[in-house]
């Protein structure tokens, strides 16, 4: 008689873990997970973020990214999107995953790892609106940034950096700006993006240099200087570049 028996997943699990870690082997499966979205808007010459004042414990009262656990049977990206609109009314945003955060202690209650996502949106197409559990929703400087609620303030800081990056390698500026634009608009954005200066006049060669641009043959109005020639982005020549990448050392 064979006295042997097929190994059960806790057997299995317990000689790849348990026998090797001396942990039981359930203390492996007592973590939760979550998402944080950094939303990032352009608005009055500043990058702007999107945050919620939470509306509930831990942290009950403080600012914080749109942020929420992760069902058992949902996907993360799936995840990312039902928490934003769940707690900013915000639909159809796309977001980009960033990095993970697993700080032992970086959540009051118990082991929470969080993956970070990030966009760029337009201010002005969207209305935020806070809902279930956010208490209040609000734009807030990046350089003026509140007292955030967990590593909240790392996870933008980080995305911050990463933006900075991504802006020298790829086009930054079709979900930020309004369709039709002026020179002067774009490079404040790349200013405000940077936290630099430029010289206008290498800025605007520069910018022009990519064949990046349409000229709408169409002026600002409205305004109490001279009016600026408006352009907008040339579709297919900003995907291309977002493919391709450029170098935008100056």
């Amino acid at each position: 008689m064979n006295s042997s028996r097929s190994s059960s997943t806790e057997d299995i699990l317990g000689h790849q873990f348990g026998a090797f870690y001396k942990i039981p082997i359930d203390k492996f499966f007592q973590f939760a997970l979550s998402v944080d979205c950094v939303i990032l808007g352009y608005h009055e010459n500043g990058i702007k973020l999107l945050v919620i004042e939470r509306g509930t414990e831990p942290h009950k009262g403080k600012k914080a990214l749109p942020g929420d656990l992760v069902y058992p049977t949902e996907d993360m990206e799936l995840a990312a999107n039902r928490v934003l609109k769940d707690l900013t009314g915000l639909d159809e945003v796309y977001l980009t995953q960033s990095k993970s955060y697993g700080q032992v202690d970086r959540h009051p209650i118990g082991r929470v790892i969080t993956v970070g996502y990030y966009s760029l949106i337009s201010v002005d197409r969207y209305q935020p609106l806070a809902s279930s559990w956010a208490a209040n929703v609000v734009w807030v400087d990046v350089n003026e940034l509140p007292e955030l609620a967990f590593d909240h303030k790392n996870i933008v800081h980080e995305v911050l950096d990463n933006l900075r990056e991504t802006v020298r390698l790829q086009p930054i500026g079709f979900e930020l700006l309004p369709k039709k634009f002026t020179l002067g608009q774009l490079q404040e954005l790349y200013e405000a993006i940077l936290n630099t200066k430029f010289d206008k006049a290498n800025f605007r060669k520069k910018i022009l240099s990519m064949n990046l641009l349409k000229d709408t043959k169409e002026l600002q109005t409205e305004v109490s200087h001279r009016p600026a020639k408006l352009f907008s982005f040339d579709k297919k020549a900003y995907e291309s570049l977002l493919k391709k990448g450029f170098s935008f050392e100056m």
